[in-house]
């Protein structure tokens, strides 16, 4: 069994200036992620209204499978036009982690 994490840092439009304006660029990107079958949550930059960090893990019989899936996580958030992915953290976790 293998899981695989990343951390995307986002950073969101300048319009976004309150909580209520971050939650309408992020709650559509965390439920399109859900679509993958995958965990996904904000994990930080909670009171920063211009930028955000996605936590993301999958878990899969081999790390090819995990790899893909956290590939396409990347991929489609770093398409997202409204946002400018700046980072993505990865780590694959193998059975002697």
């Amino acid at each position: 069994m293998y899981t695989e994490t990343a951390l995307f840092d986002l950073l969101l439009p300048g319009d976004s200036r309150s909580l209520k304006q971050k939650r309408s660029y992020v709650r559509p990107i965390i439920a399109m992620l859900r679509k993958f079958e995958v965990s996904v949550a904000e994990v930080g930059m909670h009171d920063l209204h211009g930028r955000a960090q996605l936590g993301v893990a999958v878990v899969a019989a081999e790390p090819a499978q995990a790899r893909a899936v956290i590939d396409t996580c990347e991929h489609q958030v770093a398409g997202r036009p409204e946002i400018e992915l700046l980072s993505v953290r990865r780590r694959l976790y193998g059975e002697d982690d």
